[in-house]
């Protein structure tokens, strides 16, 4: 069903607000470029991991779940060991110029992220080897945080956020990576965060300067997967969607 801009603006800018606790008018700017609802393709049914499969081939892997309407990486068991048979899990479809969003949320002490322009290719063994990371992170509680690249929100490694909007650990996040022609822009919780343009002489040079310098095929990819991260912690995603630009 498709819905006029006008009823679309209004219904997210309330649930906007209504997830995030704030930043009305940051969210407002961000839905006002929404021409029609339709527009949104769903990554993800709620229910199965139909359009998703382990990075590098094969079905996903059993730690992630379907739990509640999300998707759940169910990383260690009762005795606090690693489950195993995870693996970061990809899009099967590719994308270049969108706006992407999703809900997550981190378990106590968790680390986790959202990887994009990966190239699934067995020339790399991670999404992280190809594609730029959105952190996921409790940023009280995991010793990540002590390196101010490397918090909530930031474009891991890269550049730190401009500002910190995430919530406490075990409340939900909304993150969005908006993409077109080599613009890039992060938002957490309806403010951006991060901006910066690819591809140029100053993201090579940032690359150049951080841990991926060795890594000849990171930030390279013009269209790639979307990736989440199995960081070996509990973390949870939902209400993931895709608009193309």
């Amino acid at each position: 069903m498709s819905y006029s801009k006008s009823l679309f603006i209004l219904f997210a800018t309330a649930f906007s607000a209504f997830a995030c606790g704030g930043g009305e008018k940051q969210v407002d700017e961000v839905t006002e470029t929404v021409v029609e609802e339709s527009d949104w393709e769903s990554l993800f049914d709620g229910q199965t991991f139909e359009g998703w499969s382990k990075y590098g081939g094969g079905e996903v892997g059993k730690a992630w779940k379907v739990q509640d309407g999300a998707i759940y990486l169910d990383a260690k068991n009762k005795d606090g060991w690693q489950t195993g048979d995870g693996g970061d899990i990809v899009t099967n479809e590719e994308f270049e110029n969108y706006h992407f969003q999703v809900e997550w949320k981190i378990a106590p002490n968790g680390n986790s992220g959202i990887i994009f322009f990966v190239k699934d290719s067995s020339e790399y063994a991670y999404p992280w080897m190809t594609g730029p990371e959105m952190q996921v992170l409790d940023n009280d509680g995991h010793p990540d945080a002590k390196i101010t690249t490397h918090r909530a929100g930031d474009l891991y490694d890269l550049i730190e956020s401009s500002e910190e909007t995430v919530k406490p650990v075990g409340e939900w996040n909304l993150a969005e990576i908006i993409a077109k022609d080599g613009k890039l822009e992060l938002h957490l919780n309806g403010v951006m965060v991060v901006s910066t343009t690819m591809w140029t002489p100053e993201w090579e040079e940032m690359v150049a300067n951080s841990k991926f310098k060795d890594m000849p095929g990171f930030g390279k990819y013009k269209k790639g997967k979307i990736a989440l991260q199995d960081h070996g912690d509990e973390v949870w995603f939902r209400n993931i969607r895709i608009k193309r630009l």
